[in-house]
């Protein structure tokens, strides 16, 4: 196993440079410890990120090939990331604190967008329009130009992926921005642009702070498409920030969301539901299962089969946790972990009942163990707000209007769930729910082919899917009138 490298720095134009912010210290969420130093982007240094980007763009080099060659390249990517798989994944987990297998299925799964969107950069076609005798009208897809991308700290190696192989793949330049807590996987898209064969310029990757280097991203006059994935806050920042330079934004911004569970819910089946919709990840997952709505008949029993989840899972390092099974690493940070914990506090304050969980692990490290809430009624803060943790929220109802009732109670609405085998009622769930995707009897059920996205406060735009793409783009229309020669 290599040595981590100790010093990080960014790729503006091909080059590997330092920054003008200094550097900043990444830490192993698991220790404490310091693993490597990251060179932080100033808002010069974002100046030079986006002009290389924009040169590239303007010099007609993306658009100029034939899409389908530059769908080959985006492939290429992906392949990149799969032949250095097992390095990826072990800086990925000593940087965020995943297990080792979670961290190995993020690889995966960031290398299938390449490949997804590689096949579709062929397919963006624009379409003719009769117009009668005389005319011939059509339109035509351009790429939008530089993509600003402010990435999470949660899935820094999927969700670049996401966002960068649609861009690619339609023929735009981009600017990474890579998150603080997480910096160095980052590294490996532009490591594999380069090997794809995608001009120096294509991908510029800079880690700087919000306030600085996001700032300066998001308000950059000659950026012509954000995509953003983090906090409300946040996102209406860099949302206030684009509207100035009339930019669009593509924003997911985290959700609170419901599954609700009928009382003929299959509840044996419903328990990997719990195991990977809330504790996967530590929990830090922006479309995490952070609340269960069951039929109050099935309450104790669902509860109880929470219980024994939660208990059942060893946590600790993730370096440790190699092979596919019932464990859980560390949070991202001590901060984010003693939010956390201190939400499941004022919860229990204010009458919620702990059932398992709920504190820091006695040991170095930014654990929590894993946590299940009864007794949580709607107006409670921990049913409410985004816990971004291993925290297992449960309500009660009694009919299913109430059920609906309450998962739309909160300003957020990124996924919901409903679990019946009744398909007329999961049917009127699914089209009352008010969120951007709805799950029947599986959590988490879809792919890289499915559109995601928020209403309210997770956001909007689309990723994933189809639809991703059209985010990357605008449309020009073309009129001609014929006989005039």
């Amino acid at each position: 196993m290599t040595s981590l490298p100790p010093y990080w720095r960014n790729a503006i134009d091909g080059d590997w440079v330092d920054g003008g912010a200094g550097r900043l210290d990444v830490l192993d969420p698991a220790t404490g410890e310091k693993i490597a130093e990251q060179a932080l982007a100033d808002a010069a240094d974002v100046d030079r990120a986006v002009a290389a980007a924009r040169r590239v763009h303007l010099s007609g080099a993306l658009t100029a090939m034939r899409p389908i060659e530059r769908g080959r390249m985006v492939q290429a990517m992906g392949r990149y990331l799969l032949e250095h798989k097992d390095e990826i994944a072990r800086i990925l987990v000593l940087e965020q604190g995943k297990p080792l297998w979670e961290a190995v299925i993020e690889v995966e799964g960031a290398a299938l967008y390449f490949e997804y969107y590689g096949n579709q950069a062929a397919t963006v076609e624009g379409r003719s329009i009769p117009l009668g005798a005389g005319y011939y009208d059509f339109t035509d897809y351009e790429p939008m130009g530089v993509s600003a991308q402010i990435i999470p700290w949660n899935y820094p190696v999927e969700m670049t992926a996401r966002s960068l192989a649609a861009a690619l793949a339609t023929g735009n330049a981009c600017v990474i921005k890579s998150p603080e807590l997480t910096p160095l996987t980052n590294a490996y898209f532009v490591h594999a642009a380069a090997a794809a064969g995608f001009p120096p310029g294509t991908v510029n990757l800079i880690c700087g702070f919000g306030h600085e280097a996001g700032a300066a991203l998001a308000g950059h006059a000659h950026v012509n498409q954000i995509v953003f994935t983090g906090s409300v806050q946040t996102g209406i920042a860099i949302a206030s920030a684009a509207a100035r330079n009339v930019v669009p934004c593509v924003l997911e911004l985290g959700g609170k969301s419901a599954a609700i569970v009928h009382e003929d819910a299959d509840l044996a089946a419903f328990d990997t539901d719990i195991r990977w919709g809330i504790f996967f990840n530590a929990g830090q997952v922006c479309s995490a299962m952070s609340r269960v709505i069951v039929h109050e008949s099935r309450a104790e029993e669902l509860i109880a089969r929470a219980e024994a989840i939660a208990s059942s899972l060893s946590v600790g390092p993730g370096i440790e946790r190699v092979e596919f099974g019932a464990t859980m690493g560390a949070m991202v940070s001590e901060a984010q972990r003693d939010r956390a914990a201190a939400m499941v506090t004022r919860a229990e304050a204010v009458g919620a009942r702990l059932i398992t969980g709920g504190r820091a692990l006695n040991r170095p490290g930014a654990f929590l163990q894993p946590t299940v809430l009864a007794g949580v009624t709607p107006d409670m803060e921990i049913a409410r707000e985004e816990v971004f943790g291993p925290v297992l929220s449960v309500l009660t109802f009694k009919d299913e209007a109430e059920a609906i009732e309450i998962a739309n109670s909160t300003d957020y609405g990124l996924v919901g769930g409903v679990f019946t085998r009744d398909l007329d009622r999961a049917t009127r769930a699914a089209r009352q729910i008010r969120a951007g995707q709805v799950f029947v009897n599986e959590w988490y059920a879809g792919g890289v082919e499915t559109p995601f996205g928020g209403v309210g406060k997770s956001g909007y735009g689309r990723e994933k899917g189809r639809e991703a793409l059209w985010n990357y783009v605008q449309t020009k229309n073309i009129a001609i009138r014929m006989g005039r020669g």
